[in-house]
């Protein structure tokens, strides 16, 4: 016989009370087994081994409730006698199989790549091996000593929950509240104890009284055959063993025994649906879990940028040929170079799949698994990431450079309030008492347009609306006071009214603090309202890159006044609404770039001599990478012509 693989059954169509009751009912059985099992000296007139040779095999009487066995001793008393032993031994192989299963699969989900598959071929072969025998094995070598025997039961047994536990775990790490706890600083055996483990308390609890089932059977099934607890000491399985051989001659003897097992796994099954229904009515009452951060798709050149790593010493935080790529397949971000001064805002702009979000991921350490950063550096207020150890890291996310995803909801964990979500950062990063972490809690909240912010401490995070969800998702980057905000698209969910609010506090925020933040976008209208710098990506690279000014006003590329070009404000400016050109084809994928001009194959300028690498080289106050750039801007801006020299914020 192998170890069972356990998943969780289907429940039988059945009222939810039927289920509620059930369980309930289910937990007091095994309640009042154990207490008249601790408590048989005292309730039990009878001896567990004391014999009445005047009554042997009977059935029920006024002496004995439930008869007596072939030497005369009470059933009842030896039924619950045995019944704590036996309970208790099938809790130790679970408490076993669960130590060692969920970490484990937490370890497996964290790292992936071979250890993960190391640790599942261990899984597997423990799931072959036929775990009777085993234990028959075990049993020759060490005697009838059920904590031994049960430990191995319960190391077999780990195999399946880490079969279980690795998909929910996985599923788990994904969310963007996982990446946010890693943005914060905390460690990873933090970030597992506090985010992923909650999310899989449900899932515990019901595989955990399933197994109980399985480990109660298993013991008993050992005990029937003799090797259970050594006679005469009593115990569920032999007492069956004992009433099998008696079968013609007391019937009666296998009922009590057959009956209280069969209860006693009943009961178990039942705390399992149980705990199904209950973990399933949590999960419909939390916003359903959307996918992780937008994961772009960019990259493979051999060119690199020429342009400056840092404009100025200046720099919060800067990139230097950062080149981020999937292992063993191609690039996702080539060369790019970032500069961010203090109080500033740098907009990242581009279409889906130009690698905007893969480069704000690799600013912060956040590359999904299976993606790195395999050369150039990033820098944080004068330190180079990449010579930071582990703790260093720690210290510096939350507390120097924060993050703000594009999904709000879903960047919160759905287990814990608002306050409690604020207020452990809080106590961290700034140490101090969790009374005086409220009241900052509190005061973050309005700072950051929050009308009744106590009210909203109380609330869980599918109580907030969009908009009031993604204030408290800047108020939770803003709780370790940092002087970088990287923010992935923070208005792309929200309608237009609660977009104009948000982008007002980010002005407010910068006006302030003297914040620096990276704004990741699609809008070029919220580009020229909130940003003074501006880099324009395609296919992994930075295309052109200057003050907003000089890049919205004059751009430089044919990517850039494509981009220009389909924005309703700017298309419609000077009369009535027009059908907005388009850019024909699309943003080609990872494997299709080339070590060319990638933007040739869509632009209506494209020549022969695009067909070589392009550099990114400066042309007056901007960086452009396009070999014709010179040549369009004098074709569209001859010498003295009049040039629009509109303000950098909110002119355009």
């Amino acid at each position: 016989m192998s170890v069972p693989q356990v998943a969780l059954a289907r429940p039988p169509r059945q009222s939810g009370r039927v289920r509620h009751v059930g369980a309930w009912l289910g937990a007091g059985w095994l309640v009042v087994v154990v207490l008249l099992s601790l408590t048989v000296q005292w309730w039990s007139s009878w001896g567990v081994n004391q014999q009445d040779i005047t009554d042997v095999l009977k059935g029920p009487s006024a002496a004995h409730w439930l008869g007596t066995d072939d030497l005369g001793r009470d059933v009842l008393t030896r039924l619950f006698a045995s019944g704590a032993t036996t309970i208790g031994t099938a809790l130790l192989a679970v408490a076993v199989a669960f130590a060692i299963g969920v970490p484990v699969a937490l370890i497996a989900a964290e790292r992936e790549g071979w250890s993960e598959k190391g640790l599942s071929r261990v899984a597997e072969i423990l799931l072959s091996l036929p775990s009777t025998v085993v234990l028959l094995a075990v049993v020759g070598v060490f005697g009838t000593r059920l904590a031994i025997v049960m430990t191995v039961l319960g190391v077999l047994l780990s195999a399946a929950v880490y079969r279980v536990m690795l998909g929910s775990a996985r599923s788990a790490h994904r969310e963007l509240y996982v990446d946010a706890a890693r943005v914060d600083g905390l460690t990873v055996w933090r970030v597992n104890l506090r985010h992923i483990v909650p999310t899989l308390l449900p899932t515990i609890a019901v595989q955990a009284s399933l197994l109980f089932a399985v480990s109660l059977l298993i013991e008993s099934g050992l005990a029937f055959l003799g090797f259970g607890p050594s006679p005469p000491a009593p115990s569920w399985g032999a007492m069956i063993a004992l009433a099998s051989t008696n079968i013609y001659g007391d019937p009666w003897l296998m009922v009590p025994t057959g009956l209280v097992l069969a209860l006693t796994v009943m009961s178990a099954n039942a705390i399992g649906d149980g705990l199904g229904r209950r973990a399933r009515q949590g999960a419909q009452a939390l916003p359903a879990a959307s996918e992780a951060v937008a994961r772009s798709t960019a990259a493979s050149s051999d060119a690199r940028d020429e342009g400056l790593a840092r404009d100025g010493e200046d720099s919060i935080l800067w990139a230097s040929d950062l080149v981020v790529s999937v292992e063993g397949g191609p690039d996702l971000v080539t060369g790019v170079s970032l500069a961010l001064p203090p109080g500033r805002v740098l907009g990242l702009v581009g279409e889906s799949g130009c690698g905007k979000t893969m480069t704000a991921l690799a600013l912060l350490g956040l590359c999904p698994p299976g993606v790195r950063v395999t050369s150039g550096s990033v820098g944080v207020a004068g330190q180079a990431m990449d010579s930071l150890s582990e703790k260093g890291r720690r210290q510096v996310l939350g507390r120097v450079i924060s993050y703000v995803s594009q999904e709000p909801t879903v960047a919160l964990d759905p287990m814990f309030s608002v306050g409690y979500q604020l207020t452990q950062p809080i106590r961290r990063m700034r140490g101090v008492s969790r009374s005086e972490a409220r009241v900052i809690a509190a005061d973050l909240l309005a700072r950051v347009g929050i009308v009744d912010p106590r009210l909203v401490l109380k609330r869980y995070p599918h109580q907030l609306s969009g908009g009031m969800a993604q204030r408290v998702a800047i108020a939770l980057a803003l709780s370790g006071s940092p002087q970088i905000l990287v923010a992935d698209e923070p208005t792309t969910a929200l309608d237009v009214t609660v977009q104009a609010e948000l982008l007002s506090l980010f002005r407010s925020l910068v006006a302030d603090t003297a914040l620096a933040i990276m704004l990741v976008t699609h809008d070029l209208g919220v580009v020229a309202d909130v940003c003074d710098d501006v880099a324009v990506m395609y296919a992994g690279q930075v295309v052109e890159r200057g003050t907003v000014r000089e890049v919205l006003d004059r751009p430089r590329h044919p990517y850039t006044q494509a981009l220009l070009s389909a924005d309703p404000h700017v298309a419609n400016a000077d009369g009535p609404p027009t059908r907005l050109p388009t850019i024909a084809g699309q943003v080609p994928p990872p494997e299709a770039w080339t070590p060319h001009c990638r933007f040739a194959p869509r632009c209506e300028h494209a020549r022969a001599a695009c067909a070589v690498p392009v550099a990114l080289v400066r042309q007056g106050d901007v960086l452009v990478r396009c070999v014709r750039s010179a040549e369009l801007d004098e074709a569209r801006h001859p010498v003295g012509a009049h040039v629009n020299d509109g303000g950098a914020r909110g002119d355009h």
